[in-house]
């Protein structure tokens, strides 16, 4: 790695910020400010910085968003999913956990082939309250993993053969064997262990190598972990809730890192003034993917007849 130059990103800082996402074809990085109930887009300005950022608030927490083939977007949110189209209306879909209001949608991804994934976990967070869903192309929603605690980051290899999830509440980034054509998962391993005390494993990308990033929730950075597990680096960060990354930007070698200020009091947040903004990284040796759009089923707009 070069020289690396780790810059607060975005104008503004959010509560709990999540997410990011690059998507290649509208040149545009999503977030989700999962506490502040919303989302955003911002497109880029030629020197990299924030170019324009639009919002849309939600009347429920957001745990992920991705884009939708054909245009909009779609939201884990609150118990479930949600299809917001590119004029700002919105369209329930699948709500897997309706009526429990004691958990809530979290950390999500599309797979290659367009499926949608997104986990859950429980406000107390609760030991094994947690599973993981999957968005199917017609719609339909199946639950796919049970008994886990803070679902988070997910992402998959390069050829597609390898599916990636954190938990926070167990420390563990974990990998299964993926069939593409079904969306089963197979053989379950354990590639990541975090177990320094107050740091968590939370949302995590993978780069063209396959190498995997992940967000050091309570840690002050991300690390950088071969398929196999073994740590490769460590890029430090000057706030403690690195929450998520994705690389992105014209040639996608820009990392950017969703960070939150949860339960940091007044001290704390004197020491790390900009906790819940985006940070950029540059000067990093790798170069990511863009993400994967939703190529499934959304409901039709209301006819207004």
């Amino acid at each position: 790695m070069s020289t690396l130059q780790v810059t607060a990103w975005s104008p503004e800082a959010g509560l709990l910020s999540e997410g990011p996402l690059w998507h290649e074809e509208r040149q545009e990085l999503l977030w989700v400010d999962i506490l502040g109930c919303g989302f955003h887009r911002a497109t880029l300005a030629a020197g990299g910085g924030p170019a324009r950022v639009r919002t849309m608030a939600l009347d429920r927490h957001v745990g992920a968003v991705v884009p939708v083939a054909g245009g909009g977007y779609l939201l884990a949110a609150g118990q479930g999913f949600l299809f917001v189209d590119d004029d700002g209306a919105t369209r329930e879909l699948a709500q897997p956990e309706a009526g429990n209001g004691g958990v809530r949608m979290n950390d999500g991804a599309c797979d290659p082939q367009g499926r949608f994934w997104a986990g859950t976990m429980a406000y107390d967070e609760s030991p094994g309250a947690g599973t993981l869903y999957r968005l199917e192309l017609d719609g339909g929603c199946t639950a796919v993993l049970s008994g886990l605690t803070i679902s988070n980051g997910i992402g998959w290899s390069p050829d597609g053969g390898t599916m990636y999830l954190s938990d926070s509440g167990t420390g563990l980034v974990e990998a299964f064997d993926f069939d593409g054509p079904t969306g089963a998962l197979g053989a379950r391993r354990t590639v990541v262990q975090i177990d320094r005390p107050g740091a968590a494993p939370d949302g995590l990308t993978v780069d063209e190598r396959g190498d995997i990033w992940v967000g050091l929730y309570g840690g002050w950075g991300v690390n950088c972990h071969a398929p196999d597990g073994s740590l490769r680096a460590t890029v430090q960060m000057p706030v403690a809730q690195a929450t998520s990354c994705a690389f992105g930007g014209s040639d996608r070698r820009t990392l950017f890192v969703t960070t939150g200020r949860e339960r940091l009091d007044e001290a704390a947040l004197q020491r790390q003034p900009d906790a819940g903004r985006v940070f950029s990284v540059t000067g990093l040796d790798a170069r990511g993917r863009g993400c994967a759009s939703y190529r499934g089923w959304v409901p039709p707009a209301r006819s207004s007849g």
